[in-house]
């Protein structure tokens, strides 16, 4: 079986499915492993696995805030009509109010 150990920055789809299947409400401490990687740092991760593969996803602010993101673009997939609104663009435009006040 591999392991791989992988950043939040490199993180693609299918992890990111792994992740929010095992962690729907995030993570805790009692889910976090840490170990030593070649340099001799301390590095602390959450693993997910697929048929071959063990997946050591390095934890942090910013995987949290991916996986967080990731479930509110599902959201919007299953959700999405004619109706809907680009909170991109709302943001963009609330933006651009603030900066002429």
């Amino acid at each position: 079986m591999k392991r791989i150990i992988v950043d939040y920055q490199k993180l693609n789809e299918d992890i990111l499915d792994l992740l929010v299947e095992k962690f729907p409400d995030g993570y805790d401490d009692s889910d976090i492993i840490s170990f030593r990687n070649a340099k001799n740092e301390i590095v602390e991760a959450v693993e997910v696995r697929t048929d071959d593969t063990i997946y050591l996803v390095k934890v942090g602010v910013r995987l949290a805030q991916a996986m967080e993101n990731y479930i509110e673009d599902d959201d919007d997939i299953a959700t999405d009509d004619d109706s809907s609104v680009d909170f991109d663009e709302v943001k963009a435009d609330d933006t651009d109010d603030d900066d002429n006040d």
